[in-house]
């Protein structure tokens, strides 16, 4: 087969189809890809053939996964070569995507295919993940994160789930027993409960059927010491001292302060 035939039926077999348009994309992406790779450390494949199943075919697979066709918004965590991050744009053109790596010679790279590309709404961000999932940055801004990052899941997923928005979805590329990986005593999970709140929990021991999850705080157990600071000195107005004086009442334990009265403040009790 030739690069044209290689590329359409390696994307078919994932179920893609690209159009000749894509393709040639595909195949500008791989010489550029070659071009750099001559200079700096991008990639230990070159080969055309192992690159198009390798990585291009393989970073296409997430559409295995979920409909990408209902995904507006992407960040690939760790992005290196651009993989998965690159493939997915360019087999899904609506995709507004963010690439995200901690060295800037990378980012430099994947601008330059960006640019020779003509790909448009892809974001390039040279830094750090946990610097950049903060509020006020880029924390639950994406319908999905994706990554390839030579990292252990659990790790992997405190980096990546703050990114994500709720009902979105972390889509790691990991290969091999990611079960054994995941579930090592020690290891933070990354939960959520019925209600879409994110808590972690504490792998205790794991075997072929159960994990023991400790979902206490880490500073369950622990004597904690507090320093506090006056910011404002003012005097207490009138109403605040007549609340303050007013008598409690004194027998059902409610805590209201509605002048010995009970009935009257709602607490439910008899003490009258």
């Amino acid at each position: 087969m030739n690069k044209e035939e290689l590329l359409k039926s390696g994307a078919a077999s994932v179920g893609v189809e690209l159009n000749d348009t894509q393709i040639q994309q595909f195949i500008k992406y791989h010489e550029i890809l070659v071009e750099w790779n001559s200079f700096m450390n991008l990639t230990g494949i070159t080969e055309y053939e192992e690159v198009v199943q390798k990585h291009f075919v393989d970073s296409l697979v997430l559409c295995k996964a979920i409909d990408v066709n209902q995904v507006e918004s992407l960040i690939d965590i760790g992005t290196g070569a651009g993989f998965p991050g690159i493939p997915l744009k360019i087999a899904y053109p609506h995709l507004k995507v963010t690439l995200l790596d901690s060295l800037q010679k990378r980012i430099k790279f994947l601008d330059e295919v960006v640019m020779q590309l003509g790909l448009t709404e892809v974001e390039t961000i040279h830094g750090r993940a946990e610097d950049f999932a903060k509020p006020s940055m880029k924390r639950e801004s994406y319908d999905v994160c994706v990554s390839r990052a030579v990292a252990n899941l659990a790790s992997l997923s405190e980096y990546c789930l703050p990114y994500v928005k709720v009902d979105g979805y972390f889509v790691p590329y990991k290969s091999g027993k990611v079960d054994e990986e995941l579930f090592v005593e020690g290891n933070i999970l990354p939960l959520l409960d019925s209600e879409g709140n994110r808590f972690n929990g504490s792998v205790v021991e794991s075997d072929e059927k159960t994990v023991k999850v400790d979902l206490n705080h880490p500073l369950a157990g622990e004597n904690l010491h507090f320093v506090g600071k006056i910011l404002i000195k003012r005097e207490a107005s009138d109403e605040e001292i007549a609340n303050a004086m007013a008598p409690a009442c004194s027998g059902c334990g409610g805590g209201c302060s509605s002048e010995g009265n009970c009935s009257s403040c709602g607490c439910d009790c008899s003490c009258e």
